[in-house]
């Protein structure tokens, strides 16, 4: 069973102040966002490397870079939706120049439900995942955001983690061992894989279940890294079960449904059902869990297509 609902930016911004006692060179970049975002718990601790440059997303990623470029590990956080105002930036001075800059977009997917779509991001992946040079991450629960944030500050290179804002089921104990780049196999199955990434990974699990109480044993992937991809896990995947349904929290275009696909087009040709937002916006609920119900981001979504995945013809 799933563990309890924690808190995704209240986990990030606990991990990034305890990263700033373990990396001296840590510096945090803020464009008025940090009580949301939580950088505020870094910016109590270590205010001589908190820089506030007020609601300029491209001067914060301009400024991340500057200091990744004297010697620095910049983090700049913010909404994900809000941080793509600095697509531009991001691009041609980050990723072109491959800086150390490590970029956070919290409140991602439907997540922000009170703010409506102006607020919900459903195309980071796809646009982050697009840019050379960049490691790709959407992280699946607290402790998972943890583990995933110190490996990112570690790694030479640009980086963009995706979170949510809260509403984290606990899908690892302390001390997970999760890789950057690496698959983790939650559940292990031969008849239909599951690969999801961020809080989906939760879908899957419970989808998982629900299969199992039918006949039909599923494998789940939690695909933490989009970008490198580790394709060994899933090729394996493709090549020990009847196919692969991916779910994400994020438009079908572009995402991690689009990157399995373009995986498995080029090397093992295999039946995928994306599970995600199909080419729409968001919309404004009070309850966030009816909204994933609206765009068909359930358990029982994910249970019909990986039955017909399972029992499909071969």
């Amino acid at each position: 069973m799933l563990g309890p609902l924690e808190s995704f930016r209240e986990g990030f911004g606990a991990a990034l102040a305890d990263a700033g006692e373990a990396f001296s060179d840590l510096v945090v970049v803020d464009a008025d966002m940090s009580n949301s975002t939580r950088t505020v718990d870094f910016a109590r601790r270590f205010p001589e490397r908190f820089i506030q440059v007020g609601i300029s997303e491209q001067d914060a990623v301009s400024t991340a870079a500057g200091l990744a470029a004297a010697g620095k590990i910049p983090v700049f956080a913010s909404f994900a939706m809000f941080l793509l105002r600095a697509w531009e930036q991001v691009r041609n001075t980050v990723a072109r120049d491959r800086l150390n800059v490590k970029l956070v977009g919290t409140h991602s997917g439907f997540s922000d439900h009170l703010d409506g779509s102006s607020h919900q991001c459903l195309e980071d992946l796809a646009l982050m995942r697009v840019l050379p040079n960049f490691t790709v991450v959407a992280p699946a629960d607290v402790t998972s955001t943890r583990e995933l944030l110190f490996q990112a500050i570690e790694l030479r290179g640009p980086v963009y983690m995706r979170i949510g804002r809260d509403n984290a089921p606990r899908v690892y104990g302390r001390g997970a061992g999760l890789a950057l780049g690496r698959a983790e196999v939650l559940r292990d199955g031969s008849d239909v894989t599951i690969a999801a990434c961020g809080v989906a990974v939760w879908l899957a699990l419970a989808a998982a279940e629900e299969l199992s109480r039918r006949g039909v044993e599923a494998r789940v992937l939690d695909v933490h890294t989009l970008k490198p991809m580790d394709e060994g896990a899933v090729l394996k995947a493709a090549s020990e079960t009847s196919g692969i349904v991916t779910v994400e929290e994020h438009s079908v275009l572009g995402g991690l449904g689009g990157a399995i696909a373009e995986v498995l087009a080029e090397r093992m040709p295999t039946r995928v059902i994306r599970i995600g937002v199909r080419d729409a916006f968001g919309r404004t609920s009070r309850d966030y869990r009816r909204l994933l119900e609206i765009y068909g981001l359930t358990p029982e979504s994910v249970v019909r297509a990986a039955e017909a995945v399972a029992h499909a013809p071969d």
